[in-house]
């Protein structure tokens, strides 16, 4: 298979707006693909570099030769130029990676080079999400869509999964089991905006757990060893030395935990997220001397004792859980259909300082990467007035519209705009049509990728929480900032002010 044709697929998708189409072009695709280019076309497509990280920044991608006249590449061809540039270590590694880049892009098409930098600066936003993609592979493969579901979580890999239903079927999808030291994809949570809402949906009497903002691990435990995974399946086991000694003490011979760790104040409350984010960025000693250490919070078991228990009830795994883990390496939790108990439950976490609940469901089994009724999170909104300081031309399905907003806080001293990050999340088709004439009409200056706009337009966005951040002139920036709606009533000099971020900060730390 050509590089031409991937980036022709990826260009498909991202034009369609409509799940089934998606489906369709990738099916169609994977279908035409030797065994040997399955995973990387699935990889890719999804905006991932099998290899994951190549040390190519912005800076390699910075003046690449001119495109190429004719189409040469195949896509193995390209696959094994990405293993060859994150092979490169060492003195001169950072000029040899951006020759090695631009021998590349020298026989790459203008198409071609166009899909190699979204795809190597991680800006492949085309809508190919996990759950469009395991539809794509069942399409192309003829089997269960459940059956390949199944296969992605056990397997931890929806391109390994994808080679083997493509090559073998039902029968290649049924040889992955669990396997205790591999981790799986985990399961994940769907939201709702109210406590009575989450109950309804899940069924009625629920367990309410409370939801950290922590790092979610995932904890495979046989003969006495301990490994620790992370919700993107990175192995973290040397860097948290006090995590691995509290889960090498459980009675058990082996199993498989879901959980949570988070660095937690003297008082119980938690510190900012990245105090205990940074404890997984970064090998410390065996002692972990000098650093905040991390508190262990397990949710689930998806294996104990030689048994797999990720098809039994939520209910069954719990009491599976509790029966090894001592109470204080339990989760909170709540069994209750009665919304008000629930709603107390959830003031007491976020009282707390945590970020609020989930709700699930007693008889959901463990479904690894569906956003499904067996898990709802609530948290509460936080909202602010901000002001647009600038916006991005889209690309992809929204090639033409102005997207991504960036986003300031009135500072009160100077009479100017504090940058807070940017969004492009919560925009709906007439949203963008909208803010493509309106900040147009108050364009202040542009370059190529954006229109620099006059601070008047003002605009609600919901947001997780509030984060330092270096990169930002004010010191902190919002965390899964969306846009709720526009304000035509506010004027820009009633945004809500920088002092009122930085205070939303303090009080999360």
């Amino acid at each position: 298979m050509l590089l031409h044709e991937v980036a022709e697929v990826s260009r498909i998708v991202a034009a369609h707006s409509a799940r089934l189409a998606k489906v369709d072009a990738i099916a169609s695709a994977l279908s035409d693909a030797v065994p040997d280019e399955v995973p990387v076309v699935v990889a890719w497509l999804s905006g991932e570099l099998p290899q994951r990280q190549i040390g190519v920044g912005w800076a390699a991608l910075r003046d690449v030769p001119g495109p190429a006249a004719a189409e040469s590449l195949t896509v193995l061809a390209v696959d094994e130029a990405f293993t060859a540039i994150g092979a490169v270590a060492g003195k001169g590694s950072t000029a040899e990676r951006k020759r090695l880049v631009g021998e590349l892009f020298g026989v790459a098409t203008r198409d071609e080079q166009y899909f190699l930098v979204r795809l190597l600066s991680g800006e492949l936003r085309q809508g190919a999400l996990d759950g469009v993609m395991t539809d794509a592979v069942a399409r192309a493969s003829a089997v269960p869509v459940a059956e390949v579901r199944r296969a992605v979580m056990l397997s931890g890999s929806l391109p390994r999964a994808a080679q083997a239903a493509l090559s073998g079927g039902t029968q290649a999808l049924a040889g992955f089991g669990l396997q205790v030291g591999r981790p799986l994809k985990p399961m994940l949570a769907s939201s709702e905006a109210s406590i009575e809402e989450a109950l309804d949906r899940a069924g009625g009497e629920s367990a309410v757990e409370w939801k950290l903002d922590g790092i979610r691990v995932q904890a495979h435990i046989a003969d006495g060893g301990v490994r620790l995974f992370t919700r993107s399946l990175d192995d973290i086991t040397d860097r948290l030395p006090e995590v691995v000694a509290a889960l090498a003490k459980l009675p058990v011979s082996s199993a498989v935990f879901d959980g949570e760790l988070i660095a937690l104040r003297p008082d119980g409350r938690p510190y900012a997220f990245q105090d205990t984010a940074s404890r997984a960025a970064s090998e410390i000693d065996s002692h972990g001397a000098g650093t905040v250490p991390l508190s262990v919070f397990l949710f689930d078991v998806l294996h104990l004792d030689g048994i797999d228990l990720i098809d039994l009830p939520d209910a069954e795994r719990h009491a599976a859980l509790a029966a090894v883990a001592p109470p204080e390496m339990l989760m909170p939790r709540l069994v209750t259909g009665d919304a008000a108990a629930a709603a107390e439950f959830f003031g007491e976490a976020v009282a707390k300082g945590h970020e609020g609940v989930v709700v699930k469901s007693l008889a959901a089994p463990y479904a690894a990467g569906r956003r499904g009724a067996g898990w709802i999170k609530v948290k509460p909104r936080h909202t602010l007035d901000l002001v647009v300081l600038a916006v991005e031309w889209g690309h992809g399905r929204r090639q033409g519209w102005l997207s991504n907003l960036h986003l300031g806080a009135r500072d009160p001293e100077t009479g100017g705009w504090v940058m807070l990050g940017k969004t492009f999340k919560g925009l709906t088709d007439e949203l963008l049509t909208w803010q493509t004439a309106r900040f147009q009409e108050l364009e202040d200056h542009r370059d190529d990728w954006t229109v620099y706009v006059r601070p008047e337009q003002v605009v609600e966005i919901a947001f997780d929480g509030v984060q330092r951040s270096p990169r930002y002139p004010g010191g902190v920036a919002l965390r899964f900032a969306r846009v709720l709606r526009y304000r035509e009533d506010k004027p820009a000099e009633e945004a809500d002010t920088i002092g009122t971020v930085k205070a939303l900060a303090l009080t999360e730390d």
